[in-house]
């Protein structure tokens, strides 16, 4: 009921300009109902707290921040005798898996959920608001009920084009679980490197891991840095990194990209691909031509191989299949796909990538899990490469999760009436790798950027949404995409600030959503990246935070019109995440 009640406001309150009571609070993302009183809880050393039994691993966590966050001892209690109680209320907010209620009064702090989720972002959002004043840790006194907006909310990192690392991966998730987001989208394989170990296929990291070089500056650019470039995640290192997030009730989905932006793994086995031909993992950015050949069983086999690994490893029960940017040329100059094609009675190649997406959801399903692609696998035209193509008869098989990207809301509305659930992850509002602003560059290629602010306006439900859809939307993403991104510093500089305005999008209705009072709020966040060392870029125009004076390559925005680019960008009962 509570996804209906957000369409409504979505729909009905969208033009309301006045904010709803006053907005002295400071706290990302803003709760949906907040009470404020007169007077403070002052916390002291030494700190009691208590928890249900349900709620040991979040007590353990409570304990944690008060000491690395505010140099506060704690003893554990009863939860009766506790300054801070974590207590168990089975009939608080039913529908609201993840809702909690914050209550500070001058005797105590209580946190109540019926979930362990919701006693986590309870204490996410008390972590916000313990301030220091006069030598003293204090607490405003209120009392906070607070649900999501959206039961999907995401953040995805692209690892295909350049490799970050396990401590970089736990520390975005770290940032992720105070700004209660829940869904870690891993995007592992990509043209230029193949980045999780699947035993079964070894050259998959040996060589499928590796790039001689990378390309510099832009698409059209011939100028390489020279460098080897490479990694990959261990299955060891992949069972850590999903036990940590599970820890800060995150859900990691991999993707595991076909039938294209899939050299890397044809450069390991190049039997994959429909010309059988040698290559090596590309150095340049951009749509490569190499497809895996869908319409030899041996190709699905090795998929399905993958895939019993991947699901095997991973614990999210959903498994991001990628299917955008599909070039179609090998396939038309190929004459056993033609012959496939006839076979078939398909009346052109776009509809062997259907008929492959649900293939793939049949495996899938068998295995008990669901698949998600990037809306390409619904048969849309979205690409210039395209045009050329005859119109598919194929039809995505319904279950299927569609991430919309690209194209008009048109292509979100169809792909709901034909009862594809969806996660809106819309390009030109939720893509990090685009800059904050105009340059040169961007001008030439009629790009526009993202802003803190233009972030902060994005709508996971369109404007003018048919409201009897709007339940197939479980959510929204935001998406770190690689290319031109090849440091920790200019990742960070694209993802902070502008992670917190998402945070708040996925979870604040919008009637309680108010930018004056988020630019504030943020200032708690941007102390704490500061003490991290990260690098965050601008809060507003025309500014630039650097923890130290160095040289930063932060890349080039990497948006501009189709013809180089390549760009990808509920009802509980729908979904169970992490199941």
């Amino acid at each position: 009921m509570k996804k209906v009640l957000f369409i409504c406001v979505t729909m009905l309150l969208i033009c309301i300009s006045g904010k709803a009571t006053e907005r002295n609070l400071l706290l990302i993302p803003y709760p949906q109902q907040v009470s404020i009183k007169q007077g403070n809880y002052n916390l002291t050393d030494n700190v009691k707290i208590g928890a249900d039994p349900l709620f040991t691993q979040e007590l353990k966590k409570l304990q944690e921040v008060l000491t690395e966050d505010f140099g506060l001892k704690s003893q554990i209690v009863k939860p009766s005798k506790a300054d801070i109680s974590l207590c168990y209320d089975a009939s608080f907010m039913q529908e609201e898996k993840e809702a909690y209620q914050l209550e500070v009064t001058d005797m105590k702090i209580t946190i109540r959920a019926q979930m362990a989720t919701g006693i986590f972002y309870g204490i996410q959002s008390l972590r916000q608001l313990i301030k220091s004043e006069a030598g003293k840790w204090i607490i405003p006194k209120l009392t906070i009920t607070d649900y999501p907006a959206l039961s999907w909310r995401s953040f995805m990192l692209d690892e295909g084009r350049y490799f970050k690392g396990e401590k970089v991966v736990k520390q975005i998730l770290d940032e992720m679980a105070l700004l209660k987001m829940n869904v870690f989208q891993w995007h592992l394989t990509d043209d230029q490197g193949w980045r999780i170990e699947i035993k079964k296929y070894p050259r998959l990291t040996e060589i499928g891991a590796f790039r001689d070089s990378t390309q510099m500056e832009w698409y059209e650019s011939h100028h390489y840095d020279g460098k080897p470039h490479g990694g990959f995640y261990t299955q060891t290192q992949i069972r850590s990194i999903i036990k940590y997030a599970s820890e800060r009730h995150i859900t990691i989905i991999p993707e595991i990209e076909m039938p294209g932006h899939s050299a890397a793994a044809i450069a390991a086995y190049p039997w994959l691909s429909a010309t059988g031909k040698e290559i090596k993992v590309p150095c340049n950015f951009g749509v490569q031509y190499d497809v895996f050949n869908v319409t030899d069983p041996k190709v699905l086999n090795f998929l399905n191989d993958v895939i019993d690994e991947v699901t095997t490893l991973f614990s999210s029960g959903i498994l991001h299949i990628g299917g955008d940017e599909v070039r179609y040329d090998q396939w038309n100059a190929s004459s056993s796909v033609q012959k496939f094609i006839q076979e078939k009675g398909f009346s052109s190649a776009s509809d062997i990538q259907v008929w492959f997406t649900n293939q793939m959801s049949k495996v899938i399903a068998q295995k008990g899990w669901r698949m998600m692609g990037w809306n390409d696998i619904t048969g849309e035209k979205l690409h210039h490469f395209q045009s050329g193509d005859k119109e598919g008869t194929e039809r995505l098989a319904p279950g299927t999760i569609v991430q919309f990207w690209k194209g008009d809301s048109d292509i979100l509305q169809r792909a709901a009436e034909q009862g594809q659930h969806i996660v809106n992850s819309y390009n030109n509002f939720t893509y990090l790798n685009y800059s904050y602003e105009y340059d040169s560059l961007q001008a030439t290629y009629e790009f526009k950027p993202i802003s803190l602010q233009r972030a902060y306006e994005f709508k996971p439900v369109p404007e003018n949404f048919p409201v009897h859809l709007v339940p197939q939307i479980l959510g929204a993403s935001c998406q770190m995409w690689g290319e031109w991104i090849p440091t920790v510093e200019s990742m960070n500089y694209h993802i902070y600030p502008r992670i917190g305005a998402y945070a708040e999008v996925f979870w604040t209705l919008p009637i309680q959503k108010d930018y004056v009072r988020f630019r504030k709020s943020l200032e708690y966040f941007l102390t704490r990246w500061k003490k991290q060392g990260i690098i965050y870029g601008p809060t507003r125009s025309n500014q630039i935070h650097s923890t130290q004076q160095t040289n930063i390559e932060f890349g080039i925005p990497d948006e501009y019109n189709d013809p180089y680019r390549y760009i990808t960008g509920t009802s509980d009962k729908a979904l169970s995440i992490g199941n």
